[in-house]
């Protein structure tokens, strides 16, 4: 059902979201019992993520109307890159071993067979629910939702022209890719916050990302100073500044390889967002080994959470909760394949004894990609963003191959 939201204008939805962010970060840091028990149980980056999404089902303000998503994503979400990086510690990110690749392998199977499975399993049940013809097939919409999920927006259009879904079809795959995967991601968020009760049931050894946090946390305080505003402006430089040229080099790029190579599109590589965050992150890589790493010191990192949690808030309002209830039947299949990907992670990150972190980048570098992988991934510590993104990255290239198969074998599935 249509609705006109509240607040419509931008600047206001904006302002509305920072005050909500600044009153869960006031609370967060409160010294009253109330607040603190709350927060023992609630992580303050679920909430927010969370308070938004009830403003928007709630018709305060719309993320469907509001270009704000599209402002962060393409602007804040390159600059936090930036800032992220610049403190990176590339020998301790290596260190951390192969359970990352591992873990965000287990997500791909478990979303390559959940699809399948899902039609399997409900064409006993409901077999209307997993039929349709021609364009409207729901497994053809389903092949879009497979290359969102492991790939990014680039993989799921290309699996929506290969298969040739209809674009009814395709507008209702995309709420249910959206709801779904946020729900999960809202989990993982969650998770994040209680990760040493997960590693213990997992009997994981997380020794390799304390260490890699003690380390962050030991630089910090060595060049840590009080910034002046010449600081802030050059921090300022850094973050917007490279995310200027990493836009420069993808409007090049991405047409040029796009008349040149147009076959690369299958590894996104003639996608402007994927080289938008390959190149921002690389230029944060470059600058991680030069004095404007000391820029640590006067805040880079937290001028970079800063540009992350607004990106956070502008993702949380783009989810009605409402409109499960629009099309209940596709949100089902959504959920059981969701379940199904989450059952192969835990199953194989219980078999390797990999810590979370490794369980949830794993799993939201696949279903979220590169605007939503690093948030996870700094749900943990800030310094831990950059492998959020590079095994997002991972997923673009392997996104159209693995949810083509996944497609082939969902077409076999509903006969």
């Amino acid at each position: 059902m249509e609705h006109t939201p509240l607040f419509t204008n931008d600047a206001t939805v904006l302002g509305i979201l920072i005050v909500v962010l600044a009153f869960i970060f006031h609370t967060s840091s409160s010294s009253n019992p109330f607040w603190k028990k709350f927060y023992t149980y609630i992580p303050a980056l679920l909430l927010c993520y969370f308070l938004p999404s009830i403003l928007n089902s709630m018709g305060v303000i719309s993320g469907e109307e509001s270009g704000l998503y599209f402002m962060a994503s393409r602007y804040l979400l390159p600059a936090s890159l930036v800032l992220l990086t610049l403190s990176i510690d590339i020998k301790g990110i290596i260190s951390l071993g192969p359970k990352a690749i591992i873990m965000f392998l287990a997500g791909t199977f478990g979303i390559v067979i959940g699809g399948p499975l899902t039609i399997i399993l409900l064409s006993y049940f409901s077999p209307d629910l997993v039929g349709g013809v021609g364009p409207d097939a729901v497994w053809k919409g389903l092949a879009t939702i497979a290359g969102s999920w492991i790939g990014g927006g680039a993989n799921q259009t290309a699996m929506k022209e290969m298969f040739g879904t209809s674009d009814k079809l395709f507008s209702a795959m995309i709420t249910v890719d959206v709801i779904v995967a946020n729900i999960w991601m809202a989990f993982l968020l969650y998770g994040a916050g209680i990760s040493a009760r997960v590693d213990k049931w997992f009997k994981a050894d997380s020794s390799s990302i304390e260490d890699l946090k003690t380390n962050l946390a030991d630089y910090q305080s060595k060049v840590a100073r009080i910034p002046n505003l010449t600081d802030l402006m050059v921090i300022l430089a850094i973050g917007i500044g490279l995310t200027g040229l990493a836009h420069m080099g993808a409007d090049i790029l991405s047409p040029w390889i796009s008349e040149k190579a147009p076959q690369l599109a299958k590894f996104s590589l003639t996608s402007k967002f994927f080289w938008l965050i390959v190149i921002a992150t690389t230029g944060g890589l470059i600058l991680s080994f030069t004095k404007f790493k000391e820029y640590e010191g006067a805040g880079a990192s937290k001028v970079g959470s800063v540009f992350l949690y607004i990106l956070v808030a502008t993702i949380g309002m783009k989810m009605d909760a409402l409109a499960i209830f629009e099309n209940p039947g596709l949100f089902l299949i959504g959920i059981i394949w969701m379940f199904i990907h989450v059952s192969v992670l835990l199953l194989v990150g219980k078999l390797i004894k990999a810590p979370f972190f490794f369980v949830a980048v794993g799993s939201q570098a696949n279903v979220g990609g590169a605007a939503s992988a690093p948030i996870v991934a700094s749900a943990f510590h800030p310094a831990l963003a950059p492998v959020g993104v590079l095994l997002a990255v991972f997923g673009y290239a392997l996104g159209t191959y693995a949810a083509w198969f996944c497609a082939i074998m969902m077409q076999w599935a509903a006969g």
